[in-house]
């Protein structure tokens, strides 16, 4: 008798399979326990359905997992820790630690079981892979500075954004003299 698998039987096959077992087989334990149904044609139609939404379902999930690699790979993350003046940390950096810093800093929400690495325990730049998928694993960048360095590291970020704005300032105030300039030119007014 021909039956379709609903679910995995030992050395007969998974679910979805359709396999030939003997009547009695499939009469008196496969079908009453559930685990396969008769293979008629509607029944057929019925798997090729579920296979067609369970592929969908997969390459929709595969779309958003690489989204989500391409998001988080590279990324950088510094974290400032007492550490002893070998670089030996008084503690350490854990993947929970990481989780939370990924999602404060991109949005990511990640399971810190899926941050394939064991606490980070010395100072010092670390890549740090993430398993999403069976081939994929983006990595991120952790930096590990001791309290002082750490400070100092975020003066400097602080820095460069003020200077970045006043740049950013005199780079319009440049280019309105430009176009004030062309303006005059176009006018017929010689300089």
């Amino acid at each position: 008798m021909k039956v379709i698998l609903l679910d995995y039987v030992y050395k007969h096959g998974v679910a979805g399979e359709v396999i030939e077992v003997a009547d009695g087989y499939a009469r008196n334990y496969l079908i009453p326990r559930g685990l396969a149904v008769k293979a008629t044609a509607g029944e057929m139609r019925r798997v090729r359905d579920l296979r067609e939404q369970a592929a969908a379902k997969r390459a929709a999930l595969e779309e958003r997992i690489n989204e989500l690699a391409s998001l988080i790979d590279g990324v950088e993350l510094v974290f400032g820790r007492r550490a002893s003046s070998t670089g030996t940390l008084f503690g350490s950096v854990t993947t929970q630690d990481i989780a939370e810093a990924l999602l404060e800093k991109t949005g990511a929400d990640i399971n810190r079981r899926r941050i394939s690495q064991q606490s980070l325990r010395e100072t010092g730049t670390h890549r740090v892979p993430v398993r999403l998928g069976s081939d994929l694993s983006p990595e991120l960048k952790i930096t590990i500075l001791n309290e002082q360095d750490y400070a100092e590291h975020l003066d400097r970020l602080t820095a460069d954004v003020g200077e970045g704005s006043e740049t950013e300032q005199a780079e319009s105030e440049a280019e309105a003299e430009v176009a004030a300039a062309v303006a005059h030119l176009e006018q017929g007014n010689p300089a």
